[in-house]
């Protein structure tokens, strides 16, 4: 038993699971609801997608603070309307291809969610505002979607990991990190952590075996090769999470026969 408690999730024979990493971002426009589709029909174990708050304090799912990149628009996602951020194209970059995709509300994943064997890792984006209020409004729209036992909850921000452990302490939490931690599993251990979630390359052979001693659920970012999923299932991490959920899927396969 880990920090957290018993396990929350179902085992299959496959003991590492394959996430989609913001979807399937590898042929589909990252967090969007098509992404989100894809990587469910292609046999994705859970979904990986990013939290912020729009400037009506609506939950939606994007990446990035601003929306430069990943829509046809410019500006900061804090200060626009959910109405202004949704005239948006997020596929724009695959013009032509999938048409028009707007960036999707929290709620509108939920119910496409919500019945389905999928887990859900939450990716609460405060690194870099901090969205004063974000936890208590994921949290609602979790427990009115019933989602609880399905989320795994993570940040770069381990302030909001904790602020949001107070308010939902039933949860399954998650410490992102894109650094080599010392000791990463002691201290997700002491803060009362069940998840690491490290970007794989800092996953040595040490390092797996410290965090293994604290009973820690591995789940790493962002894994796209064939190579690297047979190393880290090798090593006997819990979930890889990547933009090739097909991919991963089949190489995962492999292994278990």
């Amino acid at each position: 038993m880990g920090p957290g408690g018993p396990e929350r999730f179902e085992r299959t024979g496959i003991m590492t699971k394959n996430f989609a990493h913001r979807g399937y971002s590898g042929k589909y426009p990252e967090n969007t609801m098509l992404a989100f589709r894809k990587a469910v029909e292609a046999g994705a174990d859970g979904i990986e997608l990013d939290v912020q708050l729009t400037r009506d304090g609506e939950p939606v799912i994007l990446h990035d603070e601003q929306v430069d990149r990943t829509t046809d628009g410019t500006g900061w996602v804090k200060d626009l309307t959910l109405a202004e951020l949704r005239k948006l194209d997020a596929s724009y970059l695959y013009a032509g291809q999938y048409g028009l995709n707007p960036v999707p509300t929290l709620r509108e994943y939920c119910e496409f969610i919500r019945d389905l064997p999928v887990i859900t890792n939450i990716e609460m984006k405060t690194g870099v505002f901090e969205y004063p209020g974000m936890e208590k409004k994921v949290w609602d729209m979790i427990r009115e979607y019933r989602l609880e036992e399905k989320v795994i909850i993570s940040s770069f921000n381990h302030y909001t990991i904790l602020r949001m452990r107070e308010l939902a302490p039933a949860l399954k939490y998650g410490f992102l990190s894109e650094t080599w931690i010392i000791d990463a599993g002691k201290y997700c251990h002491e803060h009362g952590v069940a998840c690491y979630h490290p970007m794989f390359r800092s996953l040595t052979q040490e390092a797996v075996a410290e965090l293994k001693q604290y009973g820690l659920e591995i789940n790493t970012y962002t894994v796209n090769t064939e190579e690297d999923v047979r190393d880290l299932a090798a090593k006997g991490i819990d979930a890889v999470i990547g933009n090739f959920p097909e991919m991963a899927r089949d190489v995962l396969a492999s292994l278990q026969s």
